[in-house]
């Protein structure tokens, strides 16, 4: 295959056409996918009719899928068990209730964050398939942490240099109200550390590194400190200089890399139904502080 890249924003962000995700990628393809995943960050594949497992296989090109450690909530398929479901419809084809707490869990999605930050070493990189997409919201957008690390002005730099904020799973009842982990959950994924600017092991490059849903604590601060200083980084991230909003089509598959972006969702009418499958590749190495 050759492959065509065509920028989506002048931050982050790019089409990708001349891919079938049905068929195996050669050597060079493959190194051609990266180069272009290593310049724009979050690529965009139109028009994949994917099955979960082409899904998963295709992901196997550039690493392996997480399975997801939670059991509890019914987010990780029964069918396929790489694939995480970000829908608002179960395996059963039931539309289900904002209330529902699988949906309560989810909702955290619509404040910034990382996927897999909460593990001793994070993903590498998520890939997103637009099954039935929403038209009443559910817009993804995509924040560039190089450019927001960049940009910090002085008085936040001096704050994340040198500093660390953790990272727990279990945060996540606490703002959406969903059922907290189990206790096998909990000791399976206890509270991390990770350096709030990190060095990107394939680019070099420093970006900002904070996950919102995740960060509970940062060193030297107190409680109330940290939620503020996250909170301010958060707000100074979110200009559209450093944002791609994608509207999606049915059967877009995004890509995107989780060491240096932060994404969040739109809201949506509860009503409409979407359908979003998810394969998280799992992180080869520890964060590196920039």
């Amino acid at each position: 295959m050759s492959i065509t890249v065509i920028p989506r924003h002048p931050a982050l962000g790019a089409e990708v056409r001349g891919i079938d995700m049905r068929r195996l990628m050669d050597a060079a393809t493959r190194q051609a996918v990266v180069d272009a995943w290593t310049q724009h960050l979050v690529l965009v594949f139109p028009g994949q009719v994917i099955t979960d497992q082409e899904h998963v296989a295709f992901t196997r090109h550039f690493g392996e899928p997480e399975i997801f450690h939670q059991t509890s909530l019914n987010l990780r398929s029964d069918r396929v068990r790489e694939i995480f479901l970000v829908s608002n419809v179960d395996e059963n084809d039931r539309l289900m209730t904002p209330n529902e707490p699988s949906q309560k869990q989810l909702s955290s999605s619509r404040q910034w964050h990382t996927d897999s930050s909460y593990r001793p070493m994070p993903s590498v990189g998520s890939l997103l398939h637009g099954i039935e997409i929403s038209r009443t919201g559910g817009i993804t957008q995509f924040i560039n942490m190089y450019k927001v690390y960049e940009g910090l002005p002085e008085s936040l730099r001096r704050q994340v240099e040198g500093r660390r904020a953790r990272h727990d799973f279990g945060m996540l009842h606490r703002i959406t109200g969903a059922p907290p982990p189990t206790r096998a959950e909990q000791a399976a994924m206890p509270a991390v550390w990770h350096p709030m600017v990190r060095r990107h092991p394939v680019s070099g490059r420093k970006s900002l590194y904070i996950s919102s849903i995740y960060n509970d604590a940062i060193e030297g601060l107190d409680e109330k400190a940290s939620t503020r200083l996250v909170e301010e980084l958060s707000d100074f991230a979110a200009q559209p200089q450093y944002m791609y909003r994608h509207v999606w089509e049915p059967h877009d598959v995004l890509m995107w890399d989780n060491r240096c972006t932060v994404h969040a969702v739109t809201p949506h009418d509860p009503a409409e139904r979407r359908v979003m499958h998810r394969t998280t590749i799992v992180g080869s190495e520890p964060v590196v502080a920039g």
